[in-house]
């Protein structure tokens, strides 16, 4: 187990020694910076697809999807966040009590 946590802190390592050595003009192509932007939404999206809609290995629907929806309709409402995170777990709450 030491060892696969040892090679995943040098791999952490020399990926972001990686990411210094680039030269600048790389990093200031628009391309870069577009997809630099993106990749952290992306993200962020698969992971709350994978949690809202997963159960184990499984596909599933129920309470937290209801939740996400409250969560969506808020923030397109720009309603504050934590009003989207209280009243999304409130939605999934009820929605798993009835």
């Amino acid at each position: 187990m030491w060892t696969a946590v040892l090679l995943a802190g040098v791999g952490c390592y020399l990926l972001k020694l990686a990411g210094l050595s680039l030269p600048e003009r790389v990093l200031e192509h628009p391309t870069v910076e577009r997809v630099a932007d993106l990749i952290p939404v992306a993200l962020l999206a698969a992971l709350v697809a994978v949690q809202t809609f997963s159960s184990g290995s499984e596909l599933t629907l129920d309470a937290r999807a209801l939740g996400l929806g409250f969560a969506v309709v808020a923030l397109l409402l720009r309603m504050p966040f934590l009003v989207v995170v209280v009243g999304a777990s409130v939605v999934a709450a009820v929605t798993r009590l009835v």
